[in-house]
């Protein structure tokens, strides 16, 4: 599926800058509730994306997809996103 890259930016800098994401599952859906710009199908489709190469851990449960960025998906979008190391996202802050 080809996404924009605009659209991708934004559902990774939301990704980045929460830590978790929720996607309902619901592909006619026009947009997604959280991220302005990208419909939710694209935004499930980055996440699968991300899970099969081990940077986000998905959990489902009752129609929503929650999913987690792990370690190694920190450093995958600090690089794509070319952030500085000190920017962490809001789940790792104390």
């Amino acid at each position: 599926m080809f996404i924009p890259k605009a659209n991708r930016i934004a559902t990774f800098s939301y990704l980045f800058k929460e830590g978790v994401l929720v996607v309902k599952k619901d592909t006619v859906s026009a947009t997604h509730p959280h991220i302005e710009g990208p419909s939710n199908l694209e935004v499930m489709m980055l996440m699968k994306s991300l899970a099969s190469r081990g940077f986000v851990r998905i959990t489902f449960n009752r129609q929503y997809n929650y999913c987690y960025l792990t370690d190694e998906g920190i450093e995958y979008l600090r690089t794509y996103l070319a952030l500085p190391a000190e920017i962490v996202p809001a789940t790792h802050k104390k």
